[in-house]
């Protein structure tokens, strides 16, 4: 629907098109994310990564890894990357001096509350056709299909399956 409160015949035929949906939404989002995200070691996997070392409480690399559903060796590069930035660092795990932690930096947390900020305006943008009260209720549902995958592909990297979904335009089955 336009805002004039017609409809295109285009926006009629994808109407009942999920994947054509949700393509749509992604491209918009990765299209303006570049701009906010283009900076950070690794752009929109490091701002995930950074979100989950600064919001959560993974007991080492691996479970950090296992977590974000990113094979554990592209990890290390990831996480050499933000280290090298001063966003996170590797310290011994109290609980598990075999263990390294990855900890936010003053500096990483800072960079975050920045970049949160910055994406939410752009997430807010690209959903712009949905009121305040539809957005959140899209986000909750969105995060509760999301987190869904994860138990119904297990092995499935998340981040694989977005950057293919980019460079294609559609995900293999099982990726």
């Amino acid at each position: 629907m336009s805002t004039n409160g017609t409809s295109s015949p285009a926006a009629e035929h994808a109407e009942g098109d999920f994947a054509w949906s949700l393509g749509v939404l992604l491209r918009a989002l990765h299209d303006s994310l570049e701009s906010v995200l283009g900076d950070l070691p690794h752009g929109p996997r490091g701002y995930q990564t950074l979100s989950t070392v600064v919001h959560g409480n993974q007991p080492s690399q691996l479970a950090l890894a296992a977590h974000l559903g990113i094979d554990r060796t592209v990890l290390t590069y990831l996480i050499d990357d933000l280290v090298e930035a001063g966003l996170v660092e590797r310290r011994l795990n109290p609980a598990d001096r075999r263990q390294r932690k990855i900890v936010p930096t003053d500096k990483g947390t800072a960079t975050l509350r920045d970049l949160e900020q910055r994406v939410r305006a752009i997430e807010d943008r690209v959903l712009e056709a949905l009121d305040a009260d539809d957005r959140e209720v899209f986000r909750k549902l969105l995060r509760r299909a999301a987190c869904g995958v994860r138990d119904i592909a297990p092995d499935t990297d998340p981040c694989v399956v977005v950057e293919e979904v980019l460079s294609t335009g559609s995900a293999s089955p099982g990726a």
